[in-house]
């Protein structure tokens, strides 16, 4: 059982009050909360003093213990091994980065496949680095009277000998489907093919594990699981060496570093490892790995039991649509897309941000789920997602609000 009351205290915004009442911080692109021992990690490393790597005194060695440090964090929350982990601006930037060297390794007449379930940072890198080198993109769909679940039939119809890359996200941002990660890589490397995972929104929600799932490659942002803004990548390292990096000259020739490109931000690697920390530090157990494993056990019933709430009222409103799955469990986040009648979603935005609920409208970057949805000429959807500190009381509060809004 997650202890909320003690899982609050750790997020200092938490207690912030708008408008005399205290503000329900929901889940989403820039609205994650960090954690106060990320906080002091970040803090700490400046406060300090640091430097770049490769010098022979102090600040610049403890550099290197920071992001070594941080490279075991994400290789216990991945399940993989430090020399995997690539560290960049976010996780858009490292999928660039990866897509322009997968793509000089493409030929004419070569296949890829993206989803329309994809955050848009999953999808037009891959089409970009398609464009101009004869490489087919073919577009897998959702079902939308499925709960919007993935077309696992589509997916193998559209993997073929050709197919080089399948490109899919584990959970939708925008409706909260996850996807059933294993079942796409058994498909896609039955025909040969690799594939790149989107993480960033399943990764505060459940627990990684590139090993089960056996995918090539996996991005995430730290934000999303209460740290600062800085993406990991995870590769297999057999795929990290055999492919040619874009970087300049001095830069490393193999291992994670050839994927770094510049100096990277040493406090915010110490707050990576500072929050992959502060996780583990809801679980029990021996291994940090073990320790993150008991936490997100703990962290999903909590939040099945929240999205059940939710679920079951929004249910009562009438003139409030949902899209994607109206059961709480094992096909869902905690993230929930809908619409309100007669509101545009900005207004439904701006008019609950006034009562100090803090949600998201719009599309939210995942432009191909909006488009299949048919809404994003109306505005997109509203985002409405609970974590792990979220609370039964800021659930009915967003009830009673929408409630309000409808009628």
């Amino acid at each position: 059982m997650l202890d909320v009351d003690a899982v609050r205290e750790s997020f200092p915004a938490l207690s912030r009050e708008v408008r005399g009442a205290p503000a329900v911080y929901l889940d989403g692109p820039g609205g994650t909360q960090a954690a106060a021992p990320v906080i002091d990690a970040m803090a700490g490393h400046l406060r300090d003093g640091t430097s770049n790597l490769g010098g022979s005194f102090v600040t610049s060695e403890e550099a290197g213990e920071v992001t070594a440090a941080a490279r075991r964090a994400g290789a216990d929350l991945f399940n993989a091994e430090p020399e995997e982990i690539v560290f960049g601006q976010n996780m858009t930037s490292l999928t660039f980065s990866v897509s322009r060297a997968l793509a000089d390794t493409w030929r004419p007449g070569d296949e890829i496949v993206v989803t329309n379930l994809d955050h848009d940072a999953n999808v037009t890198p891959w089409v970009l680095a398609a464009t101009g080198r004869g490489v087919v993109v073919r577009q897998v769909d959702f079902v939308p009277e499925d709960g919007c679940a993935l077309d696992y039939d589509g997916l193998a119809a559209a993997v073929g000998p050709s197919t080089r890359l399948v490109a899919v996200t584990c959970a939708s941002n925008a409706v909260g489907t996850i996807v059933d990660v294993r079942r796409v890589v058994e498909i896609a490397h039955g025909a040969g093919a690799l594939v790149y995972a989107d993480a960033v929104h399943y990764a505060p929600h459940a627990l990684v594990d590139v090993s089960a799932t056996g995918v090539d490659f996996l991005a995430a942002s730290s934000y999303k699981f209460f740290g600062p803004h800085t993406g990991l990548l995870y590769g297999r390292v057999d795929q990290l060496d055999r492919l040619d990096a874009y970087k300049v000259r001095p830069a490393p020739s193999s291992g994670p570093g050839k994927w770094e490109t510049g100096t990277q931000s040493f406090e915010s690697l110490a707050g990576v490892a500072a929050a992959v920390d502060y996780l583990a530090g809801l679980g029990a157990g021996g291994s940090r790995r073990e320790r993150l494993a008991a936490a997100f056990g703990a962290v999903g019933e909590h939040e099945r039991a929240l999205s059940a709430r939710f679920l079951a009222g929004l249910a009562e409103i009438p003139g409030v649509r949902l899209h994607g799955h109206a059961v709480a469990g094992a096909a869902r986040t905690p993230t929930f897309a809908v619409a309100v009648e007669g509101v545009r979603p900005a207004d439904v935005e701006r008019r609950l941000g006034e009562q100090g609920i803090f949600v998201w409208s719009g599309h939210y970057y995942a432009v191909a789920v909006m488009e299949r949805l048919g809404v994003l000429d109306e505005g997109g959807l509203v985002r409405i997602g609970f974590v792990h500190y979220n609370t039964v009381a800021e659930v009915d509060r967003v009830l009673d609000a929408l409630t309000r809004l409808s009628g």
